[in-house]
């Protein structure tokens, strides 16, 4: 078989195929053509049978691709070849064997959504209120544990509660996995465990799936999970003839459950593996991966291999030091405006991003140079639900006839104003040739006209809540100075949706609720830049500047450092690359291996590029509401200075520097400890405020001129940012903004 087209440390990884080998394959290196060739010498040198090999990945894309790849190359059936996915091969194999753990072999495969009902289920049981423990926690917390490998006599149960950061959730995973078996139904973490508890009690089951699987390979090995590992660990035992490919400088997942450990302590588990390196890059410049390993070379969890290329030198790699992510946004759109005129396309093209909340503003710096864009695995920011969720709160505010706003928001977040509530609202409104929201404040404001409609008390009680919050607002934005980031301060927090999402403790939670925090920052922008601002003219903006969809084959790709692994552009820039922002501050807070994934995905995110890579951060950037001055990331500092060229967009403090290195920055007058503070460019700095205490400390008696009489139970902050929740005579608990509340102390 010939493998000139391979060079020299591929052409081991083909040939070596007895008995355990890790392949270390780097960036760019050539791994998933290795992993081709590997199979196609299986047949065609040492006559497996494609019966004998089972070859896994992640996605269903990746397993296609492979098996495309694979037909090209062999004229062996590709229907018999186990070319397939985790969950697909747990799938296969449990049904097969399902009755040996109580089910049936037609089980169900409970998706997320159906997941997440579950959780309400089991929680609704419990009686638990959704805000103290919501469903997303809980599932989070079941894959959390799934993930470690966990099944009924596992032995890991002490471990598994360890995990839980509220002590309920061991016993509510515990009822969650009863509800799924009384449904005859496993989630997508259960079919890995599954398997692995079949193997644990029947051990001439695992026997006989050893004996088929003489070959077994594992390609993106740096995202297995313990579970994962376990499975693969189990299948290869008696023979020993496993091979995993993957890279411990793109172990990016720990967040989603998977263990750089499974790279680093392989040699561990088989001691007798053999470990080859794929260390030549065959994607970018020299330049860039010079740039890269030097960064990465930081990092004490990692192997010690080293990128290198014999690709040409290229072009510096581009540190841009910004005033601000609006500076950023144009700067980075007028670049691409540029290179599309020398005839570079959109699509080879990337904008990368830590965090989905940051493509905001580089959205709408794209659209106002109507630069074709798209998301890469996302959702467009305005189009992102918690984002239009607001929105349509807003909508419902300037324009009560919006029925279709206010149908979306009449139970979100959730305030028992069930399916059957709202068609019974909308019937009536359409016989009363009414907008929903008009027939609803009628309903509010004379209960027992509309008696006849049939609501329960309950109900009455919610629709009078929102109502009153709306027709507030309304107030507001009719006031001398309507300030529309204070009606959205306002929605936000006193429709409980604030609340809702803070009780959501998952990764999509946070995620979202910087979304929401990135909408603040839009709506403040718009009235800095407009003489008299209101809601109906920040929605208007919004609305006329969003584009048609547009062919992805041109257009720009936006996507976050985790969204860009596997992917790869003639010019990328990576954005916001900032201390507490990239790295993260929790990632900061953590220290150590924390730090260490975070530079992995700077890692990664450099190495996307094949031509030329623009960093990009900001001086000063709205975060949560607020203006930072976090200064640059530590990872600009460890990329050697031949390899960048530094320059400045904006009008800084004192009109400079043009070009700078970061030691230069640290040297900066303005650069204090660990933070740039250039808070003077922007606004003087004000003398230290006094303490200001809350004026409605719990325990006080209040009269609120919509609600009437109440009692305030909650009490936090102070000045403008003093929030309270109050207890009225008919029970109902409200939260406020006490800067936006009618208030008066009793």
């Amino acid at each position: 078989m010939d493998l000139s087209h391979l060079n020299s440390a591929q052409q081991d990884a083909v040939k070596v195929s007895e008995g355990p080998v890790m392949i270390l394959a780097g960036a760019g290196s050539g791994k998933t053509r290795t992993l081709i060739t590997r199979i196609q010498f299986l047949l065609e040198e040492k006559g497996a049978s494609p019966y004998q090999i089972l070859a896994v990945t992640f996605s269903n894309k990746a397993a296609r691709e492979m098996r495309e790849r694979l037909s090209q190359v062999t004229s062996f059936d590709i229907g018999t070849f186990q070319v397939t996915t985790f969950h697909s091969f747990c799938s296969r194999l449990l049904r097969s064997e399902a009755t040996h753990l109580g089910l049936s072999k037609h089980f169900t495969i409970f998706d997320d959504g159906e997941s997440n009902s579950v959780a309400k289920t089991v929680l609704g049981r419990k009686g638990i209120n959704q805000k103290d423990i919501s469903p997303n926690t809980l599932t989070y917390y079941v894959d959390s544990v799934k993930n470690l490998g966990w099944f009924p006599g596992s032995g890991l149960d002490q471990e598994a509660q360890l995990l839980a950061d509220d002590p309920r959730l061991w016993e509510l995973f515990l009822d969650f996995e009863s509800e799924l078996h009384r449904s005859n139904a496993v989630d997508f973490g259960g079919l890995i465990t599954g398997v692995l508890q079949l193997f644990h009690n029947y051990p001439d089951i695992k026997d006989k799936y050893q004996r088929r699987f003489k070959y077994v390979m594992v390609d993106e090995y740096q995202d297995t999970n313990r579970a994962q590992f376990e499975l693969i660990k189990q299948l290869g035992k008696s023979h020993g003839n496993v091979c995993v490919v993957g890279d411990e400088d793109q172990s990016i997942y720990s967040w989603r459950g998977a263990d750089i450990r499974n790279i680093l302590d392989f040699e561990k588990v088989f001691p007798e593996a053999k470990l080859i390196k794929l260390e030549q890059n065959y994607r970018s410049s020299k330049k860039i991966i010079d740039a890269a390993a030097q960064l990465i070379s930081y990092n004490q969890e990692r192997k010690g291999k080293v990128l290198w290329t014999e690709n040409p030198e290229g072009d510096p790699i581009k540190i841009v030091e910004c005033r601000d992510e609006k500076v950023e946004g144009d700067y980075i759109a007028s670049q691409i405006k540029a290179l599309t005129r020398k005839g570079v396309k959109g699509s080879d093209v990337a904008i990368i991003y830590r965090n989905n909340s940051q493509s905001r503003a580089l959205e709408d710096s794209l659209r106002k140079e109507r630069i074709p864009y798209h998301i890469v695995a996302g959702i467009k920011f305005y189009d992102r639900k918690e984002v239009k969720d607001l929105l349509s709160y807003m909508r419902v505010v300037v324009n009560p006839k919006d029925s279709l706003a206010f149908s979306r928001i009449i139970n979100t977040p959730a305030r028992g104003i069930g399916a059957t509530s709202l068609r019974k609202l909308e019937d009536q409104a359409v016989q009363m040739n009414l907008a929903l929201y008009e027939f609803v404040e009628k309903v509010v404001e004379n209960p027992f006209e509309y008696k006849h409609v049939g609501l329960s008390a309950k109900v009455m009680s919610s629709l009078g809540g929102l109502v009153g919050l709306i027709q507030e607002v309304q107030a507001l934005e009719n006031g001398p100075e309507p300030l529309p980031s204070n009606s959205y301060e306002k929605l936000l927090h006193e429709s409980g949706y604030l609340e809702f999402l803070k009780a959501d403790r998952s990764h999509e939670g946070a995620a979202r609720l910087e979304n929401l925090q990135e909408l603040s920052t839009a709506l403040k922008q718009y009235e800095s830049g407009n003489e008299a601002p209101g809601l109906t003219g920040f929605l208007e903006t919004i609305t006329l500047d969003s584009e048609a969809e547009v062919d992805h084959s041109e257009t720009v790709a936006m996507m976050t450092a985790h969204g860009s692994k596997g992917l790869e552009y003639s010019y990328v820039f990576v954005t916001g690359a900032e201390e507490n922002l990239f790295p993260s501050f929790k990632s900061i807070e953590r220290g150590g291996t924390a730090v260490e994934e975070e530079r992995r995905l700077f890692y990664v995110a450099m190495t996307r590029a094949m031509k030329g890579l623009t960093i990009t951060f900001a001086q000063g950037r709205m975060l949560w509401g607020s203006l930072k001055f976090n200064g640059p990331s530590q990872f600009i500092n460890e990329i050697p200075k031949i390899y960048v060229e530094w320059s400045f967009e904006g009008t800084g403090p004192r009109g400079e520097p043009t070009e700078r290195s970061y030691d230069e920055f640290q040297s900066h007058p303005d650069y204090d400890g660990n933070v740039y503070n250039v808070e003077k460019s922007y606004q003087q700095k004000a003398a230290p405020k006094p303490k200001i205490m809350g004026q409605y400390p719990t325990g006080i008696k209040v009269l609120h001129a919509l609600y009437g009489e109440g009692l305030v139970v909650e009490s936090e902050g102070a000045g403008n940012d003093e929030k309270i929740m109050i207890k009225f005579k008919d029970g109902v608990k409200k939260r406020f903004m006490v800067k936006f509340a009618p208030l008066q102390r009793i």
